[in-house]
């Protein structure tokens, strides 16, 4: 989101890519985390996050809406820029191209459960890192205001396969990187998701072993329970069953990542 592109930026590419796909087009932005925004990306990681995302959606909205040219005097978004190092001629537009539609849906990749409660005000969907359709208590006080039609669309790895073990490795391998390696040892967004949701010895783990350089340990540390529940992996019965899991919930869309057409072909059959 703001490491890249300023809010102005991402809802023209976002209005383009409305039209071309005939109005199919979806939103999804993240904040990313302090390591990445920093060292990559070579900018400031915001110091207050909420404020930060809620003036990127409130510039986002007003390029889509087109009822004005857009205009905020933010704390980290100011349109026009009144920086003391700008010219100070800056004047408020507007987009040339119309939107296609002023209400495209914007959906935020949040984790703490401030950002997530934030969400469901400003955004029309949630994009979850790691959903467990058994502990949907650890999301249970930050969904408590739900508008009507809100999106909770979780991303999930299937694979339909006869041994859930080594079905596990690729989303163990995933959860390896994140928890262990996207974030600093004292601020990773992941890794503290992980200990909310009934694991934090084994995060501190994982991120003690990767950080050390032991990257495949890192991976074997992730518990299988924990790679199984935010995915769906094993044979085609098993993944029926646990789907239902999934329907019971506040989940209203899945995000599926599958390695082979038979998975994808399996699902769409599930879900028929």
């Amino acid at each position: 989101m703001t490491p890249t592109l300023n809010p102005c930026e991402a809802a023209m590419q976002a209005l383009t890519l409305d039209h071309l796909s005939g109005g199919r087009m979806m939103l999804g932005l993240g904040l990313s985390g302090p390591q990445v925004v920093e060292g990559w990306y070579g900018r400031p990681f915001p110091s207050s996050p909420l404020t930060a995302t809620r003036e990127y959606v409130d510039v986002i909205r007003q390029v889509l809406r087109r009822e004005a040219p857009v205009a905020l005097d933010g704390r980290f978004h100011s349109h026009p820029y009144r920086g003391a190092d700008g010219t100070g001629i800056g004047k408020p537009l507007k987009p040339i191209t119309h939107p296609l539609r002023a209400d495209l849906p914007v959906l935020l990749g949040a984790e703490g459960p401030k950002n997530i409660a934030q969400t469901t005000r400003i955004a029309d969907g949630w994009l979850p890192l790691y959903w467990s359709p058994t502990r949907t208590d650890v999301y249970q006080a930050s969904l408590a205001d739900l508008p009507e039609g809100f999106m909770i669309a979780p991303m999930a790895r299937a694979k339909v396969c006869d041994d859930v073990t080594e079905g596990l490795l690729p989303v163990k391998a995933m959860l390896g990187f994140y928890i262990g390696g996207m974030g600093h040892a004292a601020r990773n967004f992941h890794a503290d998701l992980m200990g909310r949701m009934g694991y934090e010895e084994e995060a501190h783990r994982i991120q003690e072993l990767f950080l050390a350089g032991r990257k495949e340990e890192a991976v074997m540390a992730v518990p299988d329970a924990f790679a199984d529940e935010i995915s769906l992996v094993g044979p085609r019965e098993r993944i029926a069953e646990r789907l239902e899991l999934w329907r019971k919930g506040p989940v209203t869309d899945l995000l599926v990542t599958a390695p082979d057409p038979h998975t994808l072909r399996v699902l769409a059959e599930l879900n028929s």
